[in-house]
């Protein structure tokens, strides 16, 4: 099995370790819940890039705050390109969503560059167009 890395700011990381650790410390024989969150968490921590910022050079990549403008319509959407749940809790006072690269709309844009139009299906089998408009390191991000 190929292991992906992801990207996590500090906060996240610190924060999954911190529940890594209760989660250990309570553990129950037979508790299937808990056992798949310490896994789940254990790979997460394993497989991290904490706080390093992707370089500055346009390319949709975890750790990127990309904006997109969908089907040529004049309004943009701005979000992270990260671990969502992981994120989210550390994001809340930026106002900024988090979408996962493992999504349909983050494996559209993983590796796209700056004006670079893809697409990808939604559940109701619609495909989606998306322009990538701009992509910059989380630190780069306005508020961050």
């Amino acid at each position: 099995m190929t292991r992906t890395r992801v990207w996590l700011t500090p906060q996240a990381h610190q924060r999954l370790r911190a529940e890594l650790a209760a989660l250990r410390s309570t553990r129950t024989p037979g508790d299937l819940e808990r056992d798949a969150r310490i896994r789940e968490i254990q790979e997460l921590v394993a497989n991290a890039v904490v706080g390093q910022d992707p370089p500055d050079d346009g390319v949709a990549e975890p750790g990127m705050v990309l904006t997109v403008r969908y089907d040529d319509d004049s309004d943009t959407e701005t979000f992270l390109l990260g671990v969502r749940g992981a994120e989210d809790a550390d994001l809340g006072h930026l106002d900024i969503e988090v979408y996962s690269p493992s999504s349909p709309l983050g494996t559209a844009l993983t590796g796209a560059r700056r004006g670079e139009r893809r697409s990808y299906q939604i559940p109701s089998g619609a495909t989606v167009e998306v322009t990538l408009v701009d992509a910059v390191p989380f630190s780069h991000h306005r508020g961050a």
